[in-house]
């Protein structure tokens, strides 16, 4: 629960506030763009009190995401029903209540005629998996890589889904049913593609060539209106990732992406494909700085 009496000195949300357990994460400010924003040493606070519904709304979004519960509400107040899953995407929702074992990662609700998907997990909750039984359950937990598994064993369970991840990031998840090799459908219009290189087992899924399910290896930066990579937390091999996402851009269509960390993007599957073999470019010449 969040603690007033550590709440961030630049915080101007009146009742509203963010405290100092904050591990920039960067999941509210991408929830609640103005309303929440970062201070210089990347720790988010309310800019002001919200105003009106919708950024109230906006900011209990933000607070059950919250992997380290350090955002806090007027007292007594309580979320509103179905916050959570949340759309970001047409038919793709985001789950909310991240997980600080995953460093705040975002991870994603599909509904699917043959089956639900769970891409990547969030931190185990009975009030959101009561949410995802009532829109059908889960069919398929599908794990981008090692790093952003959180409570994905707990959901497993809970819905009898198949697990699948990379086979050399098998030891983040090892009660998974599936390992993956190489490229491979899972079920229809959904596909693996291994990028190794943020770590050896990355893996992106695409939907209906149109979602990307990027986990680490690709994101969209709110700060450059473009992809972006993050080359201070690659944990395999950043030439690698280069020569994946290379790869990526040759292969598949696609015009959305959804990443772990940093926000979703849309851009036509053309002008997205240009823009990956952009980033490719700058990436080789070592042009690539943190931006989310």
């Amino acid at each position: 629960m969040a603690d007033p009496r550590r709440r961030n000195p630049k915080d101007r949300g009146g009742a509203w506030f963010v405290d100092s357990t904050c591990i920039d994460c960067d999941a509210a400010r991408q929830l609640a763009p103005g309303l929440i924003e970062a201070d210089a040493e990347g720790l988010s606070h309310f800019t002001r009190e919200p105003r009106g519904p919708e950024e109230e709304r906006a900011a209990w979004l933000a607070l059950l995401a919250c992997p380290t519960a350090s955002i806090g509400a007027p007292r007594g107040a309580v979320p509103p029903e179905g916050l959570y899953p949340h759309e970001v995407a047409p038919g793709v929702f985001l789950t909310g209540y991240l997980s600080e074992r995953s460093f705040g990662a975002s991870s994603y609700f599909v509904p699917r005629p043959g089956g639900n998907l769970l891409v990547d997990a969030p931190r185990w909750s009975t009030r959101l998996a009561e949410a995802l039984r009532a829109r059908g359950g889960i069919a398929h937990v599908l794990l981008t890589h090692r790093d952003d598994v959180a409570d994905f064993a707990r959901y497993a369970k809970a819905f009898g889904a198949r697990t699948w991840i990379h086979e050399t990031d098998r030891r983040a998840a090892p009660s998974a049913t599936d390992l993956l090799r190489g490229e491979r459908e899972i079920a229809p219009g959904v596909r693996a593609i291994p990028v190794p290189g943020h770590t050896r087992g990355s893996v992106c899924f695409l939907v209906d060539d149109r979602f990307l399910f990027s986990g680490d290896s690709v994101h969209w930066s709110r700060e450059l209106g473009d992809l972006n990579v993050s080359p201070d937390f690659t944990w395999f091999s950043f030439e690698e990732q280069t020569r994946s996402l290379e790869r990526l851009a040759r292969a598949a269509s696609f015009e959305w992406v959804l990443p772990g960390h940093g926000g979703p993007g849309r851009a036509p599957p053309g002008e997205m494909r240009e823009r990956l073999l952009a980033l490719v470019e700058r990436m080789r010449a070592g042009q690539v700085r943190e931006a989310w």
